[in-house]
């Protein structure tokens, strides 16, 4: 794995996500996924301003605060409020549906994305980027994609519409994490297209029945 590479064996949970964000060592993209997700969840920035309140005082304390105190100064941080961050995220203008990172990262809003078709009610518009695979998906209402698990680690932020798997529902501004233990079957909800940011280190493996793969191959 390149050092653009995303850790995946670390980043199996949301707050994991966010200690990577917070720590930089997420590559370019999934930084812009995860502060696109708290531009859109702005009550979530509580977790980052916690981490980096907690990271400054253990560097501020480092060789003389014993780990213990630290798991203590944690869980009172968690506990408290934090309502400056989310005073502070970034407000999208009205009608857009882009967060501010995504549109400066990508250079374009989502009418002007220009798609590319992959399967019958799936596009898909991608981006370079060494070391990972960054895409922008457009899903069909009602479309399933095909039943697949993952040779390296994929975020998925939902910028509009929801998908539904066997892990549960991802609506506008959720994450879903997957790696090689995560093997599903996303299906958009049937009133509206579902739009999501993607970032990935490795290719995605087929795992459903042939007659089923079929199927979803052809839509």
């Amino acid at each position: 794995m390149t050092e653009t590479g995303m850790i995946h064996e670390q980043i199996d949970t949301i707050d994991a996500l966010m200690a990577h964000y917070v720590a930089g060592s997420l590559p370019e993209p999934a930084r812009v996924l995860v502060r696109s997700h708290l531009d859109m969840k702005p009550d979530n920035c509580s977790l980052v301003d916690s981490l980096e309140l907690l990271a400054g005082e253990a560097l501020e304390s480092a060789g003389e605060t014993a780990i213990a105190d630290r798991d203590r100064q944690l869980q009172a941080i968690f506990s408290s409020a934090a309502p400056v961050a989310a005073q502070q995220a970034a407000k999208r203008p009205e009608n857009a549906l882009f967060p501010q990172a995504l549109r400066d990262f990508v250079g374009f809003e989502v009418e002007d994305v220009p798609w590319r078709k992959r399967l019958p009610g799936f596009k898909e518009y991608s981006l370079e980027f060494d070391g990972c695979e960054v895409n922008l998906m457009w899903i069909r209402p009602g479309r399933a994609l095909p039943a697949h698990t993952h040779k390296g680690m994929e975020l998925i932020l939902i910028l509009d519409g929801a998908f539904n798997d066997e892990r549960g529902r991802f609506g506008p501004g959720d994450i879903s994490i997957a790696d090689e233990t995560v093997d599903h079957r996303p299906v958009a909800e049937k009133d509206r297209p579902c739009i999501a940011f993607a970032v990935s280190d490795g290719p995605v493996k087929l795992t459903g029945s042939l007659r089923q793969m079929i199927g979803d191959l052809i839509g």
